[in-house]
């Protein structure tokens, strides 16, 4: 018989799984563990990094875990997603001249602002499909040219988050499409490096390994790998990458479906197959990266999501912060309010440069505060301000692409609150989709991974012999309400504007 289990490792910015699926999509076992950035110990205050030997000793561990609770034998293939935009410099053996930086490290904030001196923003957006945003990959190699060149000068090559896991998994070097476009260093139209980018740090496209595509083979679980990870030596290693692509894969999205992928951070998205970049997208705020599939590339919105309800939790729900009752008590505290949380506004643009408010130069912001406003309706304005800026993004996506959605498929840790997707039917009056099988990303991985290694012939086939239950949500009753307090959120924006500039 042949193998049928895909490991998927799953690296979030906040939490690293190991999952292991079979090839009828099923969840056979799975662990899971916190994750997040460390500070530089060499760098100044607040520089964030990541400790790429200790998240491989932590994908070790939760890895034999999972190993042990199946038949290893009849692992196909192990493939690896992680969050986009980080990567390092590396030595030719993979060791590393310089930590990856992290997407939440202000170091490369005044790189953003000078950038524009050297290039337009909008030749960026044209070329790139990438916004002026602080993390931007390009920002960071141009940091290390002017703040630690020995960084490049030493270094071989660089690889994205994805590609130094999977060196350790198997010893090869890789670059995938789908984190090379997070980058803002592609000619994404043509689907190679931009030569004039890549000046900017001083290198060229011979600093980078090879292409692969999803489901191509990288390399196979060396000796040293299968210590720690369990997996068994020559394991096919399949090239992933960035976790959004491969949710809409995993989710069995329908045509004419958008895409809300849920976390830290949400991420609005269509596929379409041209790369049309244009002056509405821009303005927009709209982001274009390469799709998991060749061909098809997906415009999206870039906004905070659960973060801002991760930051709530923190401040306003502290004593509960680490009580398996957290969410059930927001959530119950919220649902007992009426649409406006009487009267307190949220608008949950917590990263500047981000989202559709990007336009506005606006900022978190809450109003209506009395001395008698409670943490439930802090909450509940929280998940209506998401739910508002969705509807904001579904406009502005449609500007730039011509796309009308004739509903969303929500995937993510945000799909598992259902008070909050049916408040998103009620403000954008489209049906919200969910599936019953919650991790999308991993599923879609694990697809890539099956065609790759020649256990389904095509992805849709793959897709036909896995299941997809799902529920969805009907605008209700509420979507009057929700109409008027949408058009009063929208009409906030430009007046702040004045106060963020």
């Amino acid at each position: 018989m042949a193998k049928r289990i895909v490991i998927v490792m799953d690296c979030g910015s906040t939490t690293t799984r190991v999952v292991a699926v079979d090839d009828k999509g099923k969840l056979l076992a799975q662990a899971s563990q916190p994750s997040g950035p460390s500070p530089q110990k060499d760098g100044e205050k607040g520089w964030l990094v990541w400790d790429v030997d200790a998240l491989w000793r932590k994908l070790g561990r939760l890895s034999r875990k999972v190993c042990a609770d199946i038949n290893a034998k009849n692992i196909a293939a192990v493939t690896l997603t992680t969050w986009g935009a980080d990567g390092a410099p590396v030595r030719g053996d993979g060791s590393l001249t310089h930590p990856p930086i992290c997407w939440a490290c202000p170091r490369t904030e005044p790189t953003a602002e000078a950038i524009t001196d050297k290039v337009s923003a909008w030749e960026l957006f044209r070329t790139t499909g990438y916004q002026i945003i602080a993390f931007n990959t390009l920002l960071r190699l141009i940091w290390l040219r002017e703040n630690a060149p020995k960084a490049l000068d030493n270094a071989d090559g660089w690889m994205m988050m994805a590609g130094l896991l999977s060196h350790r998994l198997c010893g090869e070097m890789s670059i995938d499409y789908t984190g090379a476009s997070t980058m803002m260093a592609m000619d994404l139209g043509k689907r190679t490096w931009s030569p004039k980018l890549l000046g900017l740090a001083g290198i060229d496209a011979s600093f980078f390994p090879p292409f692969v595509e999803s489901g191509d083979t990288i390399g196979t679980v060396t000796a040293k790998a299968s210590r720690a990870t369990g997996i068994p030596t020559g394991t096919p290693v399949t090239a992933a990458g960035h976790d959004t692509q491969f949710a809409p894969i995993g989710s069995g999205a329908r045509t004419g479906e958008a895409i809300l992928s849920t976390g830290t951070w949400e991420i609005l998205l269509a596929r379409v197959p041209d790369f049309k970049p244009n002056k509405a997208g821009f303005n927009g705020g709209v982001l274009i990266e390469a799709d998991a599939l060749p061909g098809l590339f997906q415009p999206q919105l870039l906004m905070m999501g659960s973060g801002v309800l991760e930051w709530l939790a923190k401040h306003f729900y502290g004593e509960l912060e680490k009580s398996s009752k957290l969410y059930k008590t927001m959530i119950g505290d919220a649902a007992a309010l009426e649409p406006g949380a009487g009267g307190v506004s949220l608008i949950p643009s917590f990263v500047a440069g981000t989202g559709p408010t990007k336009r506005h130069n606006t900022l978190g912001t809450m109003l209506g505060l009395t001395i008698n406003t409670e943490r439930g309706q802090v909450y509940r304005a929280a998940l209506e301000g998401l739910s508002f800026q969705l509807q904001l993004a579904i406009e502005m996506l449609g500007a730039a692409t011509g796309f009308e959605p004739k509903g969303i498929r929500v995937v993510g840790g945000g799909s598992k609150n259902d008070l909050w997707n049916q408040m998103r039917a009620d403000v954008t009056g489209l049906p919200v989709s969910t599936i019953e099988q919650k991790e999308a990303t991993v599923l879609g991985a694990a697809i890539c991974a099956f065609v790759g290694t020649g256990v389904y012939p095509t992805v849709a086939a793959a897709q036909k012999a896995m299941k997809f239950r799902d529920t969805t949500f009907r605008p209700s009753k509420q979507r009057d309400a929700y109409q008027a307090l949408y058009a009063d959120y929208k009409a906030l924006l430009p007046k702040l504007k004045p106060h963020y500039t």
